[in-house]
Formats: structure tokens, sequence, C-alpha cells
């Protein structure tokens, strides 16, 4: 039978780096007593030690990413208003009012 996705908090993430790298706990041991493969606590080892999983890190590199994309969607609907106005401004300046008559001016010189 297939194992479900789990998905686990930061802090229990943080505990089971920390039991880790204690030495307290064999990395065998370690995954059979919390039913879950080595490789991902060697991942969350990692990241405990590239100290990805510091809260105010975390908040900090998301508030980053969502302010970057925030400014670049706000240049985006700048330029598409400019695009929109001109397009708006070449349309008046092409149209014709719809009572207005043509003419057409001849010169016999």
């Amino acid at each position: 039978m297939a194992r479900r996705h789990r998905s686990y908090s930061l802090e229990f993430k943080r505990h089971v780096a920390q039991q880790y790298l204690s030495g307290e706990i064999p990395l065998a041991r370690l995954a059979r007593q919390h039913d879950m493969c080595r490789s991902l606590i060697r991942i969350w080892v990692a990241n405990y030690e590239a100290r990805e999983f510091d809260d105010e890190q975390v908040q900090g590199d998301v508030l980053a990413r969502y302010e970057a994309r925030i400014a670049e969607l706000e240049r985006k609907v700048g330029q598409l208003v400019m695009e929109n106005d001109l397009s708006k401004k070449a349309r008046r300046a092409v149209e014709q009012p719809s009572g207005a008559m043509a003419s057409v001016v001849s010169c016999h010189c």
C-alpha cells in the first residue's frame, strides 16, 4: 500500500534535525522512530544548517519574494495602461465623428 503524502510542521522538522545533530539518536533509528526515510532527514538537517528553518528568515524570504513580484506586476500594469491610452488616442485620431461629411478639395493650378 502506498503512503499518503504527509506534511510536517516547521517545528517538527527543526526538532528532528536537532535530534540528529545532537548525536543522541542514530539516523536509521530516528527514521524508523518517525516512520520516514533517512534521505528526508538528511535534507532537513541540511536545511536546518542553512538556517532555512528560522521563522524570521523564512518569513523574510517569503516577504522579499512577494514584494519583488508586486513590484514586477506594478511595472507591468503601468506599461499596459500606457499602451491602452496610446491605443485609445490612435483610434480617436483615425475615427471621424459620426455626422461629419468627408470633403475632397481639389486644386486646379
